[in-house]
């Protein structure tokens, strides 16, 4: 294996993530439980002309690409790879209404074609003139961590560098569907907070973050990015055990790790998953989560991989991202897990550099 320096971070998401005076501690937790997106000036990123005709998808896939390869330095990259759960789903549910409410006849394909899940990295290429690899990868709540992998074994084939991410959007019809079926929770249990909700259910949104991977560190590099690890199904007695192995397979133990980044939604459910660690095998590292800030969305483990960097670079943690209080002296690994609804287990190692 190779090393993998990430170089340059792109957010667009339910905060403001992309005003660069904006610090994390300035992020204040989601009261509602369908959040839509921040929009940012797409002007500033996207010819006016062409901003109509993309989904709301592309054009934050396009703005937060773009900020990552510009804190690189980079015009066009050697692959660029992006990872989808539902891929561009407004313009899914407005060509599936249309079908209906057309009787099957005279549909324009457009919503169609924009609809699918590779058009976020078509249209960053398209914008960039990028001819080079590109492949988006469809893994439910795994979507970005698979990327992640893609993107290593690119580069242990001798890409210098590799634009990845992942992005996912919220859609009306889909999320009503969520909320029939108990996977929203209830906005009044909200009041107290996301953690201390006790009721079934995630606050649901959606956001895109990309990451500018290269084979060097410079001055501006976040974070060195280790290893990745993803399981599709992983019994609930062997998660510590298979963590236990996968810092060992990287030659850490527990106690090496400086910061753990865990993705509890406030399901009452499943976040005992994630309370076992904290209480056991976690109990003495230092604990934050991310997801009161950015919602639940099938590639949000992104979001969690761009607060760890910045909290890597800053080497410092906010109390509002914190789970415990439990101080550490300098962050230099990272460790993030992160499952949905007991399924699509990720590790995710980081470290200084």
């Amino acid at each position: 294996m190779g090393k993998y320096f990430i170089n340059g971070i792109g957010n667009v998401s339910a905060q403001e993530t992309t005003d660069s005076e904006k610090r994390l501690q300035d992020f204040e937790e989601l009261k509602e439980n369908l959040v839509s997106l921040q929009k940012p000036d797409f002007k500033k990123y996207i010819q006016p002309s062409m901003i109509r005709r993309m989904s709301v998808g592309v054009k934050m896939g396009v703005v937060a690409s773009s900020i990552a390869l510009q804190e690189a330095g980079i015009e066009i990259p050697e692959a660029i790879i992006t990872g989808s759960g539902m891929g561009c789903l407004r313009d899914s549910e407005k060509f599936l209404k249309n079908i209906v409410d057309n009787d099957e006849q005279f549909l324009t394909p457009t919503a169609f074609i924009q609809s699918t899940h590779n058009t976020v990295g078509a249209q960053i290429a398209l914008g960039l003139g990028c001819k080079n690899y590109n492949v988006t990868y469809v893994h439910d709540a795994t979507s970005f961590e698979t990327s992640l992998t893609d993107a290593m074994m690119m580069m242990d084939e001798g890409d210098k560098n590799v634009l990845v991410g992942g992005v996912d959007e919220i859609g009306p019809y889909t999320a009503s569907l969520h909320d029939l079926i108990g996977h929203v929770k209830p906005e009044e249990s909200l009041i107290e907070g996301i953690l201390n909700s006790k009721t079934k259910g995630a606050v649901y949104s959606e956001g895109t973050q990309f990451f500018v991977l290269e084979d060097y560190k410079n001055e501006k590099s976040y974070a060195q990015l280790v290893d990745v690890f993803t399981y599709n199904e992983l019994p609930e007695t062997e998660i510590e055990t298979t963590l236990e192995q996968f810092l060992k397979n990287n030659n850490l133990l527990f106690l090496d790790l400086d910061l753990v980044v865990l993705g509890n939604n406030g399901d009452v459910e499943f976040d005992s998953i994630y309370n076992n660690l904290q209480e056991g095998i976690l109990k003495n590292t230092s604990q934050i989560y991310y997801k009161h800030l950015s919602g639940e969305y099938n590639t949000a483990s992104a979001f969690g991989m761009w607060t760890a960097c910045k909290l890597i670079k800053e080497q410092e943690i906010p109390e509002n991202l914190r789970l415990n209080s439990v101080e550490v002296n300098s962050i230099k690994n990272v460790l993030l897990y992160n499952q949905y609804r007991g399924k699509n287990h990720s590790f995710v190692l980081l470290k200084s550099c």
